[in-house]
């Protein structure tokens, strides 16, 4: 059993209990939390609440996240974007909305559910959960992910991942207008003290390299091209947030009340070398929502 607990922010008062961890889980479900208020997994103050309750500052909320179990998880014919696919590996165009792999609350509308329905064979590295996936995006990230077919081609495309050959680059639209045109930030990431669901800059963490460029700004906002040199976990969320940009949509690590929910962030370039059809670049537009925001951004300015 995992323990969580959380005390409520001041600019969090007055959300429902089950809004307030799903913002604060984003991986987990609404429908997934509210079944543990149910079981009575989750305790505000020491006192059992309902899924509706308001939350008030500074209340402490103890969560209770059962183990994770082992369980078979089974192919479902979910759609998906497959920009590519050989006898070793399938590139695919991850939707916003969607969870890389199964996990607490959500075991069948993963992208892992729809690969085994579409692709089948999956190479086995990473146990039954996580069949073929390489690298992983976050829920509402946007982008290519490349997965493997077999356990081979599953070891060469990580070597690539670990020693930063991998091309990742993703477009971000970030809070306010960064200054410099180009710009790299260094600075190791870990667990937050504060919070362990969220990632912060350590001292004592993994380090972490994002290049970055600005592409276009706007009025209160700048679009910029950001290049993964490694690739942590919230990397490019944290890294922004830290130069007071953060990405707009990010309610984690940046401003709780946006226009879009989940960030702006999408993975649109991803390049590698094959096991055995040579090196391949593979590049995808950003969604409809990413888009229709820019638009939305470029009318105001011909006001």
């Amino acid at each position: 059993m995992e323990e969580l607990q959380y005390i409520v922010e001041a600019e969090s008062a007055g959300r429902r209990l089950d809004v307030y961890l799903s913002e604060k889980l984003p991986d987990l479900s609404r429908s997934y939390i509210q079944k543990l208020i149910e079981k009575e997994c989750i305790t505000v103050e020491d006192r059992i609440r309902k899924s509706s309750y308001k939350v008030q500052e500074d209340e402490r909320i103890l969560l209770e996240l059962p183990e994770l179990e082992e369980l078979e998880v089974s192919a479902k014919d979910i759609p998906i974007d497959i920009l590519y696919e050989d006898e070793d590996l399938v590139v695919v165009n991850k939707a916003k909305g969607m969870v890389v792999h199964p996990a607490q609350g959500n075991y069948h509308d993963t992208l892992v559910n729809a690969l085994l329905y579409h692709v089948k064979d999956l190479s086995g590295i990473n146990g039954i959960l996580r069949p073929g996936i390489v690298h992983r995006i976050d829920k509402d990230t946007t982008g290519i992910l490349v997965v493997a077919k077999n356990d081979l081609a599953h070891g060469y495309l990580s070597a690539q991942l670990k020693d930063h050959s991998m091309k990742r680059e993703y477009y971000a639209l970030v809070h306010g207008n960064v200054k410099t045109e180009h710009g790299t930030i260094d600075a190791p990431l870990g667990r937050s003290r504060k919070d362990r669901m969220k990632m912060a800059i350590v001292e004592d963490g993994k380090r972490a390299v994002t290049h970055y460029d600005v592409i276009r700004r706007y009025e209160g906002f700048t679009l910029i091209r950001a290049r993964l040199e490694t690739g942590r976990t919230h990397q490019i969320r944290v890294h922004m947030a830290s130069l007071h940009h953060p990405l707009v949509g990010d309610y984690v690590y940046g401003h709780k009340k946006e226009s879009v929910k989940g960030q702006l962030l999408h993975a649109a370039t991803l390049g590698f070398e094959t096991p055995q059809k040579g090196y391949k670049i593979f590049r995808a537009p950003v969604h409809e929502e990413f888009k229709a925001f820019l638009m939305k951004l470029h009318r105001m300015e011909r006001k």
